[in-house]
């Protein structure tokens, strides 16, 4: 994506990759959820979205993805996972300045209003009560992997983003 504006223009790294070698890095989503149908539909629309997916069913295995593996556009994460929950890894992820600019999506099965409000004060971007649609997993996707895109333009004018 191409931007102008007064602060200058912004060239981000998957497309000047394309631009230049007639290639393209698909944005990466983690994916971590506990139940198999979920972690599959989650998986599926994210891949059929164009996204590269990493999914796996357990908060610890997440937590070592994200200390060793920083290049996520997105993360999507189930409330209730063993080991470690969804709302723990947001809070870590805030602390880190490798992850703070991932954008995380809260996939949760109920639907209370201080389970929400818990999410949104941790720090994620979106929540998404269980049963949703493909299209609105796909729509969320969409915003989250924007709002990530937009951040990097912003971060850093003139330059090139990573």
């Amino acid at each position: 994506m191409f931007t102008h504006d007064s602060r200058g223009t912004v060239v981000l790294q998957p497309d000047l990759e394309a631009a230049l070698f007639g290639t393209f890095t698909p944005a990466r989503v983690l994916v971590v959820d506990n139940d198999p149908s979920t972690g599959q539909l989650l998986s599926l629309v994210g891949e059929n979205e164009g996204y590269q997916v990493v999914s796996v069913d357990d908060g610890r295995q997440a937590y070592r993805i994200l200390k060793s593996d920083a290049n996520f556009a997105a993360a999507v994460f189930n409330m209730t996972m063993p080991n470690l929950k969804g709302l723990d890894l947001v809070r870590y992820m805030k602390t880190e300045k490798r992850l703070i600019r991932i954008p995380v999506v809260i996939v949760a099965g109920d639907k209370g209003l201080q389970l929400i409000s818990d999410s949104f004060a941790a720090g994620a971007l979106a929540f998404l009560p269980k049963p949703f649609t493909r299209e609105k997993l796909a729509r969320t996707l969409r915003l989250a992997i924007g709002s990530q895109a937009r951040k990097s333009a912003d971060a850093r004018p003139g330059k090139l983003a990573a």
